[in-house]
């Protein structure tokens, strides 16, 4: 077998591989004997029809079969005689020759990752807090999603729930269907296109009003989208929100036996627990934002594309279920690729980082990560005892602590400067 590699780009690789004829003629001649065995040919007995026979019925076959066969077993030997490791799939081409068998596989390799510099990098820790006013601010929430509706005869005010029943015309076209009965809205609740809350302000039960707005430009109805649209709206009811007393039935509400201090001990325990899961999110985008930075490498686009049918799967799923046809459903490309060639470029680096320093998974962090995820089901063992009890399932949550621990070894290297932040900055999904 010879081998000849001809390097097209940075990362994309032509390797040609040559058989000798007489080891193709070889494999060709066993592989009829073989057949001549089990073929029944009308007019020979069972095993005694022709070589030439044979040749001729099934040599195209056979050929066709034994290229398949050398290209399975000379393919892997090639890459390991070249020291060669492809990202992805290769693509195929079998090549016409005279003497022998030859063929070209086209394909990218991994690219060489330089770690140089990666203890240099620069990282802001976040650190934050529970203070009594998040505890509070936690409590006011707490109330408002037990809050009642109490009917008022005055005008609407912000923060009130109208009963309305309203019709919408935009290009001479109803859009609604005739007319949308006894529909609520919560002024200041932003579940309208804007504008239309804030029109529903001042308006007594009864009361009727038109108004004419614009539907964004990004709207999710096409044929609305961008388009001014005239209202008519009717009152049906105006409803100022109740929130409930802080007493033991409030508190017991919320499977709490206890007293208002340990209420809120309980509220600050929940709020301490996801305010560690968040500064360590934060942390680690903000790890992850100094390597991407730092470590510059090319990245496979075989390996982009797959990453990219990956973001896209989501969309797709959900458009099945609600019966889009998926030609309807636009996902330009250039949407995922930037955030594709960045995950890819940090799975890459990080997988280094694990191989150069010999990171072992943790089966202790391990065990602990899944009893965590296991606390909010009501049946946790139920919950560990399914990760445990399939090996894919495990191996996710393996290679998440696997990645968390690399995070680790790379704030235990890097120039860390912690920065003060307020509790509602730290569980904002932003940084």
């Amino acid at each position: 077998m010879q081998v000849s590699v001809e390097k097209t780009s940075e990362l994309s690789r032509k390797m040609t591989v040559s058989v000798p004829e007489e080891v193709f003629q070889e494999k060709l001649a066993a592989r009829l004997k073989s057949l001549a065995r089990e073929v029944k040919i009308d007019g020979f007995r069972p095993g005694k029809v022709p070589q030439h026979v044979i040749k001729k019925m099934y040599g195209d076959r056979v050929r066709g079969e034994i290229a398949g066969d050398l290209i399975q077993s000379t393919y892997y030997k090639a890459l390991h005689e070249q020291d060669l490791r492809p990202a992805g799939h290769p693509h195929i081409h079998p090549l016409d020759e005279a003497d022998g068998f030859k063929y070209t596989a086209e394909f990218e390799v991994y690219p060489e990752i330089s770690l140089e510099g990666v203890e240099q990098i620069e990282v802001l820790r976040p650190v934050a807090s529970v203070q009594d006013v998040d505890v509070n601010d936690m409590i006011e929430k707490l109330r408002d999603q037990k809050k009642s509706w109490v009917v008022v005869e005055r005008p609407s005010q912000e923060h009130d729930r109208v009963t309305i029943s309203f019709s919408g015309v935009a290009e001479g076209e109803n859009f609604t269907d005739g007319k949308v009965e006894n529909y609520q809205v919560v002024c200041g609740a932003k579940q309208m296109i804007p504008g239309f809350e804030d029109n529903l302000i001042g308006l007594n039960t009864g009361g009727n009003k038109t108004f004419e707005l614009p539907f964004p430009e990004e709207y999710g109805n096409e044929k609305l989208a961008a388009k001014l649209a005239e209202f008519e709206v009717e009152v049906i009811s105006v409803e100022e929100p109740v929130l409930p007393e802080i007493d033991d039935a409030f508190i017991k509400a919320y499977g709490i036996d206890g007293s208002l201090d340990g209420f809120r001990e309980d509220i600050r325990s929940n709020l301490e627990g996801e305010l560690e899961q968040a500064l360590r999110g934060k942390l680690k985008t903000a790890v992850m934002n100094a390597l991407y930075e730092k470590i510059q490498i090319a990245v496979p686009n075989t390996m982009v594309d797959q990453e990219v049918e990956n973001m896209m799967k989501p969309y797709i799923e959900t458009a099945k279920r609600q019966k889009m046809k998926l030609d309807d459903l636009k996902l330009p490309r250039d949407v995922f690729e930037e955030h594709a060639k960045r995950r890819v470029a940090l799975g890459l680096i990080l997988s280094e980082i694990i191989h150069k320093n010999d990171i072992k998974v943790d089966d202790n962090k391990v065990r602990s990560t899944i009893e965590d995820m296991a606390k909010s089901y009501e049946r946790p063992e139920d919950v560990i005892n399914w990760y445990y009890s399939d090996e894919s399932r495990l191996n996710d949550v393996q290679q998440m602590v696997l990645e968390n621990q690399a995070i680790d070894w790379l704030v235990t290297q890097a120039k860390v400067t912690d920065e003060a932040i307020s509790f509602s900055e730290a569980m904002s999904k932003q940084g």
